[in-house]
């Protein structure tokens, strides 16, 4: 953690404009410093390792890149730097997302519909070392769990199976992004169908849409 007052914070999103936002908002605040912007998570990951020691201390994450998904990020940087905070601030509200954040290792999980001085503060427990810290509208979900679905109980990899074919994309496309084989994808998206209970992918689509998961 730092020995100056400023906290060093590396915003990860893929859309420029969003991250100007991000960075004119944190840079108001004398506590913290912006001092690293990626548009995808391989380049982010890569700016993380190119010093002896992370140079960031508090990783503001989003979670739908191209290439790359951020979770699979924040796994990987999770391993490799255990020190660092991590932020996931994400579209996504629903509670397999928000499980699946909380489970590779965030250390909290804001909504991009908050109010900005909710990731201003979610930053600043975050760096103190909470965890677990939620912006209001999850930490209210939270707090009514429905009845668990069969979403919940896949695995980090066949969700992010699962993610990419919501997004659309083909079994060969899914294989480059995790680094598997085409194969190997099938037999997940054969698992996931068999978890899930549907049969086609009209039926998971209508799956994704009765549970809100749909990734764009």
């Amino acid at each position: 953690m730092p020995t100056s007052p400023r906290w060093r914070v590396m915003l990860v999103d893929d859309h420029a404009v969003v991250r100007t936002g991000y960075r004119r908002l944190l840079e108001d605040e004398p506590d913290l410093q912006v001092v690293s912007e990626h548009g995808d998570a391989d380049s982010a990951y890569a700016a993380l390792g190119r010093l002896p020691e992370c140079a960031a201390d508090l990783l503001v994450l989003d979670l739908s890149m191209p290439g790359r998904s951020g979770l699979d990020m924040l796994r990987r940087a999770r391993l490799r730097w255990p020190v660092l905070r991590v932020l996931v601030f994400s579209m996504h509200d629903s509670p397999a997302m928000v499980a699946q954040a909380l489970a590779a290792g965030a250390d909290g999980f804001v909504t991009k519909s908050s109010d900005p001085a909710m990731l201003v503060a979610a930053l600043r427990r975050v760096a103190r070392g909470e965890t677990g810290v939620l912006s209001p509208d999850i930490a209210q979900a939270a707090s009514h769990p429905a009845a668990a679905a069969p979403h919940e109980a896949l695995s980090a990899r066949e969700f992010d199976v699962l993610r990419g074919l919501l997004a659309g994309l083909t079994i060969d496309q899914i294989a480059e992004r995790l680094h598997l084989s085409a194969k190997t994808v099938s037999n997940y998206q054969t698992q996931i169908r068999q978890r899930l209970g549907v049969a086609t992918a009209v039926d998971l689509l209508r799956y994704a849409q009765q549970h809100r998961l749909f990734v764009p």
